[in-house]
């Protein structure tokens, strides 16, 4: 059975930090790039960074750029998503996701919300 399961999130201040995880099972996780979304109320959802199978690709999108890095760690079958700087704006619902071709998994998101 496969699993994302997200971690990490909770409400923090502006110019805060949090990190978060999200651990994978039932795939084989080496195979597949690993992406963090979010989603905002009354918003689409947004691709926020993405990291590929090796590890060795990182992409994000512009607003997140020089704050937030996505990395992974093989062993422990685990994406994590290191947010520095947090804004106002990052208030989301954040997923991640699984890609290979044609198939993708979700997980089912931890709530980060920047608020003084």
């Amino acid at each position: 059975q496969v699993q994302l399961v997200e971690s990490g999130g909770g409400l923090v201040q502006p110019g805060g930090s949090l990190r978060l995880s999200c651990v994978a099972s039932g795939f084989t996780f080496s195979d597949y790039a690993m992406t963090w979304f979010r989603q905002a109320p009354g918003k689409e959802r947004e691709l926020v960074a993405s990291i590929s199978s090796s590890g060795r690709s990182t992409t994000y999108a512009t607003s997140v750029k020089g704050r937030f890095t996505i990395s992974r760690d093989g062993a422990k079958n685990t994406v994590y998503l290191q947010m520095n700087s947090l804004k106002l704006e990052d208030t989301a619902l954040y997923f991640c996701s699984a890609v290979r071709s044609e198939t993708r998994y979700w997980g089912q998101g931890t709530q980060v919300t920047v608020s003084s």
